[in-house]
């Protein structure tokens, strides 16, 4: 049976958690930064999107989201990301727009996986039932199995990537979660397989991943301050 393609902010989500256990791989916060930055390539990649080169009236190396067209793309979170930028005062700049949409986007996320019946909830009493955990974890090891299965084909060259898988490896590997794919490997190595298997495709693709990770250290510099 053929498992439909996820959104990739969704196997994104799938990928930051434990399959077993649901718990977080990264800092929630890292991980909903990256969510924002694949709900961006998935934009991009559908035609909805463009960045704005670098020029005298922004920033040096900074890239600015503008839209291309504003048509929906079916996908609720996707089109209020589109909605934000249309309704903006003035196209944002991407690590901007990554940090305001991240903003609950984590349980928006989680929201619309438990809906579509992939993750299922969980409550577990402890105490006597004066203590309550929640968690979520996938319906069917199918789903967080096929997106890592992709990315293991990539990484030992059994497939070629194509764009969508291609923009998964870099995010992955930019938020720190290769060790997670379960590959007998070096994760250094694997870590660099991936980002250069990302770095053959898109550059607008590869500027949002460079944002997330820029993002996810602004977080890291935050929090020592």
């Amino acid at each position: 049976m053929t498992v439909p393609r996820l959104p990739l902010r969704d196997e994104l989500f799938l990928l930051g958690h434990n399959d077993d256990t649901g718990h977080l791989h990264i800092h929630r916060q890292s991980l909903a930064v990256g969510l924002a930055g694949a709900v961006l390539i998935d934009l991009f990649l559908a035609g909805r999107i463009v960045l704005d080169p670098t020029s005298d009236a922004h920033p040096a190396g900074e890239r600015w989201l503008r839209l291309h067209h504003d048509q929906p793309i079916g996908d609720l979170i996707g089109d209020t990301a589109l909605a934000a930028i249309r309704h903006g005062r003035a196209a944002p700049p991407v690590k901007v727009f990554l940090r305001r949409f991240s903003d609950e986007l984590y349980e928006r996320t989680r929201a619309g996986l438990v809906a579509a019946g992939i993750l299922h909830h969980h409550t577990r009493r402890r105490l006597g039932g004066l203590a309550r955990t929640d968690t979520y974890l996938p319906s069917d090891s199918k789903w967080p199995v096929v997106a890592r299965a992709r990315l293991r084909y990539l990484a030992t060259g059994r497939e070629q990537p194509d764009n969508h898988t291609a923009a998964l490896a870099g995010l992955v590997a930019t938020l720190g979660l290769t060790e997670h794919l379960y590959l007998d490997e070096d994760t250094a190595t694997l870590t660099a397989r991936l980002k250069a298997i990302a770095e053959q495709h898109h550059r607008s693709v590869r500027d949002i991943t460079a944002t997330v990770d820029a993002a996810v250290g602004d977080l890291a510099t935050a929090a020592y301050r």
